[in-house]
């Protein structure tokens, strides 16, 4: 059996040893522990870190990076095995967002934001497959309660992620659901 890939979002912003980089960091050990490969932006932040906690386990880490970020002066993390590199953004974005077989979001800015709405929007058309997608931390808690009104975000939508407190209850119940086979949400969408 192939292994699974998970795709991370998170933020650039966060230096090591910053609460949001260590969590990112454990949620790449622990990724790596239970047999996931690790896929993230490829930069800095919560993308390093989640790629170095998973390199520390013994897991593979690939990233996803893009010629823009290069002009830029931007450089992938050094704790790579694989970068997937895009001549755009949107090409980038598009793959982050569809290539893996689940999918968590970390704390993060406008990129992450970006990739989560995306993905969302995405598994609620059902143009992506349906497949785990974690949400960790009260932040995102948060952004969700401001954005439920049942006349634009349905039950069933919201139905389509699921937050978490914790890098330990995401990990467990990824693997749960991976285990399970469990398609996340039913019913039409549109």
């Amino acid at each position: 059996m192939r292994q699974r890939v998970v795709s991370v979002f998170g933020g650039h912003a966060p230096a090591p040893g910053s609460a949001d980089y260590e969590m990112a960091r454990e949620l790449g050990r622990r990724l790596a522990e239970a047999g996931f490969i690790v896929m993230s932006g490829g930069y800095g932040g919560t993308m390093e870190a989640v790629s170095r906690g998973a390199r520390e386990a013994g897991g593979l880490a690939i990233g996803v990076t893009v010629d823009l970020f290069d002009r830029w002066g931007l450089k992938a993390n050094p704790y790579l095995d694989v970068e997937i590199k895009f001549p755009t953004l949107f090409q980038r974005l598009h793959y982050l967002v569809t290539a893996g077989d689940a999918m968590v979001a970390l704390p993060g800015g406008i990129g992450t934001l970006s990739e989560m709405a995306m993905a969302w929007s995405l598994l609620q058309t059902r143009e992506l497959a349906p497949r785990p997608f974690l949400l960790i931390g009260a932040r995102w808690r948060r952004l969700l309660e401001a954005y439920h009104d049942p006349l634009y975000i349905r039950e069933e939508d919201l139905g389509l992620l699921q937050v978490v407190g914790s890098v330990e209850e995401a990990v467990l119940r990824l693997q749960a659901m991976m285990a399970e086979g469990t398609p996340v949400g039913s019913g039409p969408r549109g």
